[in-house]
């Protein structure tokens, strides 16, 4: 039974106080009446005795407290979802925001989900492809992986999370059967038109879900936005078994927004002002991707974020970091090199990696090529570092090789075009190609036959 209450005790920013209230409930939705018939939306945040906190979804302005009124609904924000979703754009909110009609769901859902059961899970173990080298052969993703990237303020984090919602696909017979979910939160209008404008342009919003969030909404709506665009992943991972990538940009603001509502009901701040649950805040979110044993369909997870003054220790990476299976990193040195997309391939990880390469997913040669690449930049860059101290003459003829693999590798095996989709194939073959820059006796951590085989033979 929906019940009205006129004790509406005090406005406080985006917070409400209602008095005497019966059989309110934790999260759930309400209404606000003003005199004028107006409607406006909030959820609560917190239950005292007979006493809720609200917080509000639009402007408090005009909220008389002697007149308006509050209805209480009875459940928590929900999603309708239907596999008509497929190549709709909608607000934070979950509103329709292309133009077109609205969806008839085949269920709701509450939003806020459950992470998966650990006992239920199966374990990521096939290859995703990106298109992108430095993902694809060197910190490969893996179907029902979470793989954040972590990238700083001006890097271009948005144009590498839309390339690889176009081009990341299953490969095999279901590569069809693949859908994106893409959540935008806490983004300029331009940043949204970019990436609605970018899907169409490719063909790609055809198979993706886009949930965009401004900056300029109400914070609970950010907090919202990305279990929105999770529960539409989970209905068609689940319930349509697809595969579905799930990329959520900027977690930063979803954790800026997190903090301006614990301030708002003057919580007890944690580390940076952030709330002290934002751990486990964030785990209910990321535990939710996965595969479930059983069932054919899978979440995998992108998180992006922007680190505050590219710091890996920030509260928000550090414990993005503990939560997912490693991490791609963005470098501002790169960046300036002209670097494109300037992943730092050294400090990157993916711990799941092994999982997903070798024979009958990728090729039988990706293991050894993978650490021999790392092993040689490595090399070649310290190699770079001594050049610049003691002078290029100081290095032996193999370190010189080194040097120029160092160089030859971030132009042509990292930086790739925003346009430029290689296959796994291509990859393996261009870091192959790479590696005939060195020695053969060099190459030490690649079995003998596949240097045989792959390694393109020089002339003379």
């Amino acid at each position: 039974m929906i019940r009205e209450y006129k004790t509406i005790q005090e406005v406080n920013g985006p917070l409400m106080m209602v008095k005497r209230v019966q059989g309110v409930t934790y999260d759930e939705l309400g209404e606000i009446e003003l005199p004028n018939g107006d409607i406006r939306h909030c959820k609560v945040l917190e239950v005292n005795g007979d006493n809720a906190v609200v917080q509000l979804f639009e402007a408090s302005a005009g909220i008389n407290l002697r007149d308006s009124k509050v209805r209480f609904l009875g459940h928590p924000l929900r999603l309708g979802v239907s596999s008509e979703m497929l190549g709709r754009v909608f607000n934070g909110m979950g509103q329709p925001i292309d133009g077109g009609p609205d969806i008839l769901p085949d269920e709701y859902r509450d939003i806020n989900g459950l992470p998966m059961n650990p006992a239920a899970r199966d374990y990521p173990n096939e290859f995703i492809q990106t298109g992108i080298s430095a993902i694809d052969g060197l910190n490969t993703l893996v179907r029902g992986q979470k793989l954040p990237i972590f990238s700083g303020s001006g890097l271009p984090h948005a144009a590498l999370a839309a390339q690889i919602a176009r081009q990341a696909k299953v490969l095999g017979e279901d590569s069809a059967n693949f859908a994106v979910v893409f959540a935008a939160i806490g983004i300029t209008f331009e940043e949204s038109n970019y990436f609605v404008e970018e899907f169409k342009r490719t063909g790609a919003i055809d198979r993706t879900v886009l949930f965009t969030n401004l900056a300029n909404d109400p914070a609970v709506e950010r907090i919202a936005t990305p279990r929105m665009a999770l529960t539409a992943a989970e209905y068609l991972a689940f319930e349509k078994n697809m595969h579905v990538l799930v990329i959520l940009t900027d977690i930063t603001n979803y954790a800026e927004a997190l903090r301006e509502i614990s301030a708002a009901k003057k919580e007890v701040p944690g580390r940076r002002g952030y709330p002290g649950y934002l751990y486990t805040d964030l785990a209910t979110m990321y535990e939710r991707a996965g595969r479930q044993l059983g069932k054919p369909g899978s979440i995998t997870m992108i998180p992006i974020l922007t680190m505050p003054e590219d710091d890996k220790t920030h509260p928000i990476p550090d414990l993005t970091g503990y939560i997912t299976e490693g991490q791609i990193i963005l470098s501002r040195e790169l960046f300036r090199k002209g670097v494109n997309p300037p992943i730092d391939v050294l400090p990157s990880l993916s711990r799941l990696k092994d999982k997903g390469i070798g024979e009958g997913k990728t090729r039988a040669d990706h293991s050894g090529v993978m650490n021999q690449l790392f092993a040689a930049y490595s090399t070649g860059k310290e190699n770079k570092e001594l050049m610049s101290i003691l002078g290029e003459a100081a290095l032996s003829p193999t370190d010189l090789l080194y040097a120029k693999f160092a160089d030859e590798f971030e132009q042509r095996y990292v930086s790739q075009g925003p346009d430029e989709n290689r296959s796994i194939l291509e990859t393996m073959d261009l870091g192959w190609d790479l590696l005939s820059i060195l020695p053969t006796a060099e190459l030490k951590r690649i079995k003998p036959e596949f240097i045989e085989q792959y390694l393109p033979k020089k002339e003379g």
